[in-house]
Order: C-alpha cells, then structure tokens, then sequence
C-alpha cells in the first residue's frame, strides 16, 4: 500500500522546511502492516518556488483586474464629453456657417471627425475590456444557428456588395454563443470589406483532437506574411483604401474572444490572392 505526503519542519530560529514522504507498507495476510519501506526528499526549494507562483499569479490576476477596470472606466466616462466636443463644433458650424469661411469649415470637420473617431476609439476598448467580465457562461452552441445570425446581421452590406458565402455544415462546439457571433461577424466583415471585386467566402471546418478547427477564407486583397501577428494587436491596422476608417479592433476582439475559450487563432495568407483565417474551438 503506497503512501505520498509533504510534512513541514522547523527547528526552533529556523525557517521551515518541506519534506516529500513516499512509502510502501507490507501487510501480512491477516492485512496487519509488518514493514515500511520509504524514502525522504527535502522539497523545500520547490515548495518555496510554488508559493512564488502563485503569489505571481495573484498579482497578475489582480492586475488584469485593475486594467479592465481602469479600461471600462476610461472609454464610459470619456464618451460623454466626446459627444460634446462634437455637438456643439456641429453647431457652431450650423449657426455661424455664413461667417465661416472655408478653411474654417474645414478646420471644424477635422474636429469633428476627430471627435468621433476618438469616440469609436473608447467604445472599442470598452468592448475589448468587457469581453471576459461580461461574457456568458459557455453551453452546447449551434455554429449553424450562428452563422444564419450573423448573415442576417450583415445583411445590408452583403446586398450592397453582392457578396456570396458558402459554409459547409458546421458542428456544435461548448462557447459562450454570443461571441461566437462576434467572430464570425468579424472575419467575414473583412472579407467582404477586403475584397476588390464580388467577395466570395468559404467557411468550413474540421476535427483536431480535441478541438474544431473553423476557417473563414476570402478571395481578397491579402496580407503580407510581415504583418500576420500585428493584425491581431488591439488597434493596430493595415490602412489600404477598403480600411480608411476602420480602429483596428475586430481582430483582436475575436482573438481574445479565442482565448477565453482556451483556442488559438492565426492566418494564413498571400497578398492579391485572399487570407484564410482560422480559430479553434473546444469539441462538443
């Protein structure tokens, strides 16, 4: 009969040390112990490193916790004042519009449009800062019923550009549903929006392990192989004329929305050929 312990000791004005106890008991066959066979290791030095990583892991996670915080705090109470600025710039260009000259009225879009990009900006990151803290509790989801959501979600810009997507029939994976509609409403938004000519779309998926494997491919513009890990950071973008007033926060979103879930996320891609995004998800 084998037995595992960890005992503390301390000698009195001395530190405490950790020691691992392994043994085996011999019974007779009357099951009476009659021998003890064992050996002991002095773990202290391990013990010591675990605490340290725990009280790591403490302050990470505090910290995580302070940031979100601080992020939901800053982009909700910035936007109000926002929403100021550029009101009263719209109606200082309404009222005073025959005193102002061109310049002038230029001068006040540029408020304007600052105004309101640094709104999107904040809301973005309100966004991003909830993803974990609001998210719902994961339950079996229908990656079919979300993709019949997203597509009528997006269905006005899928109108306007003739847009055509095809999907394979996908299965049922354990996630929070709500964000799997992020997702895919992400990837395939770009696809349409990165595409310079009748966006075709192609969502299919595969088994891996214990995972599915979703993929989003497009026939659009592409991405050098240089910027594959940049694309994924929060507000960094790839400014082309299909993006000139995008934040660079969709893919980011759908990257942490990824890894909450405990998957991956990456691209593949060739620049005039069209990117083919995947991301993993636990298998129902």
């Amino acid at each position: 009969m084998p037995v595992e312990s960890i005992v503390r000791t301390r000698k009195k004005g001395q530190k405490s040390n950790f020691i691992s106890i392994r043994a085996y008991i011999r019974r007779d066959t009357d099951g009476n112990p009659f021998r003890l066979t064992g050996v002991c290791f002095d773990v202290s030095p391990l013990k010591e490193t675990e605490q340290t990583i725990l009280k790591l892991n403490e302050d990470l996670l505090r910290s995580n916790k302070d940031l979100e915080n601080f992020a939901y705090v800053a982009s909700h109470d910035l936007q109000e004042p926002l929403r100021m600025v550029s009101s009263f710039m719209q109606l200082l260009s309404k009222k005073y519009e025959k005193q102002l000259d061109n310049e002038a009225r230029e001068y006040i879009g540029f408020a304007v449009d600052g105004a309101k990009r640094m709104y999107a900006l904040l809301n973005g990151l309100l966004t991003y800062s909830r993803l974990t803290t609001k998210g719902y509790e994961f339950s079996v989801v229908n990656m079919n019923h979300v993709l019949e959501s997203v597509i009528q979600n997006l269905s006005l810009i899928i109108k306007e550009r003739s847009a055509v997507i095809k999907a394979d029939d996908l299965p049922s994976v354990v996630a929070d549903g709500n964000q799997m509609v992020q997702i895919f409403q992400n990837l395939i938004t770009n696809a349409i929006k990165f595409s310079n000519h009748t966006p075709k779309i192609y969502i299919t998926s595969r088994d891996e392990g214990q995972n599915v494997v979703f993929s989003v491919r497009d026939e659009g513009t592409g991405i050098e192989e240089q910027y594959f890990d940049r694309i994924f950071k929060i507000f960094q973008r790839l400014v082309t004329k299909h993006d000139s007033e995008g934040i660079g926060i969709g893919l980011s979103i759908s990257k942490k929305i990824v890894e909450r879930h405990g998957g991956r996320v990456w691209v593949e891609s060739e620049p005039e050929i069209g990117s083919k995004f995947f991301f993993t998800m636990p298998k129902l």
